[in-house]
């Protein structure tokens, strides 16, 4: 290797110590400010949809054209000697100046704020302003953010069976115009994204502490919160919902929940099941079963009264008291449509037992009055 080379690889491994006068001078030299950086200086002047800005030492900014009118609002209230932050857009602008963004400024401010709302885990009250099959659309700082419905609070998730999307947009809609307390929890300015959660992060643990002050066979009281197609929703304390399903709200047939109950009704419920965080209730175990004592007025071939309640793919249930129904099949009637010819919903016919197992909840009957 030559001397020069020898000389040039020694001074490439060179260190300064701290506090070494060349160590000082270099720290002090500043990098200039590349495209997307954010810059502060004050306003030299404002003339002809433009704006100057110094920034010593590398020179002066400038917002002018689309940028200018973008940032139009702000500027209007503007006046030499007011300091101001900007973005670089182009550090090798128009006429040597560093071209300067207000705008992209301002936005990279409000991502950062959203950044540290986040952190802060900071509530904001943000009115619903769409709602779509996913969620609803909300506003903060003018950018618009996305809250999924999975994220709701139990007071507004939408109670549906099945996840029916359509149902879910329905109820979802109802939101639009309402304010919700949310929080931020996603922000990416790259992707222009973000996310709210009207959650809590504890919420699961809180609940979770809550159902375990509960065991199956308990009995308490709690109120009607919610009303749906396949049950209603009862609160057995804050913090804490069961749901009674459609089939256990009483011994006879229920089609519908709202025509027993009603928002605010405090009732008696049973625990029945605890499973996967959820709390089932029984509104009917707390009654006595019809079927228990059926066998004591009922037997095998005796004629009894029946009212129809019911069709389906089998016949027709017929009810000969509250919460003890027979099944009488559609093969005793030349069609379908013969048997809701002969026997119509509400009325009350004469049949025969044909079978009859109380234990296991079952009975069939045979029509005894004069066929269409």
């Amino acid at each position: 290797m030559s001397e020069d080379k020898k000389s040039s690889a020694s001074v490439s491994t060179i260190h300064l110590a701290d506090g070494h006068p060349m160590a000082d001078f270099i720290d002090s030299i500043l990098t200039p400010p590349g495209a997307g950086d954010l810059v502060e200086g004050t306003i030299i002047a404002i003339s002809h949809g433009r704006v100057y800005i110094d920034l010593p030492p590398f020179g002066t900014g400038l917002i002018y054209g689309r940028e200018y009118l973008n940032a139009a609002d702000v500027l209007r209230k503007a006046n030499p000697g007011d300091t101001i932050s900007a973005k670089v857009v182009d550090p090798a602008g128009r006429e040597g100046y560093i071209e300067l963004s207000l705008k992209e400024a301002r936005q990279a401010a409000i991502w950062g704020e959203a950044e540290q709302a986040i952190i802060a885990e900071t509530p904001y009250s943000l009115t619903v302003e769409e709602a779509n099959k996913g969620g609803l659309i909300l506003s903060w700082q003018g950018i618009a953010g996305f809250l999924p419905a999975s994220q709701l609070s139990k007071e507004h998730y939408p109670r549906v069976p099945e996840g029916d999307k359509d149902k879910i947009l329905s109820e979802l809609i109802q939101l639009i115009g309402h304010p919700l307390s949310v929080r931020i929890i996603t922000a990416d300015a790259k992707e222009g994204k973000l996310i709210f959660s009207e959650r809590t992060g504890n919420e699961a643990e809180e609940k979770a502490s809550l159902i375990d002050k509960y065991q199956v066979g308990d009995c308490a009281e709690g109120e009607v919160t919610g009303i749906v197609d396949f049950g209603v929703f009862v609160k057995l304390e804050p913090g804490l919902e069961g749901l009674v399903h459609i089939s256990e709200l009483d011994w006879g047939l229920v089609e519908d929940p709202h025509a027993l109950f009603a928002i605010g009704d405090m009732v008696r419920v049973k625990v029945i099941e605890i499973k996967d965080g959820k709390i089932s209730l029984s509104i009917k175990a707390l009654k006595e079963n019809p079927w228990h004592t059926a066998a004591e007025r009922y037997s095998k071939g005796i004629e009894v009264p029946g009212v129809i309640i019911k069709y389906n793919k089998h016949g027709a249930l017929a009810s000969i008291e509250e919460g003890v129904a027979g099944l009488v099949h559609v093969s005793e009637f030349e069609t379908p449509v013969a048997l809701r010819e002969t026997l119509e919903l509400g009325k009350t016919y004469p049949f025969t037992i044909t079978l009859f197992e109380p234990k296991d909840q079952r009975m069939t009957l045979t029509f005894t009055g004069k066929k269409k």
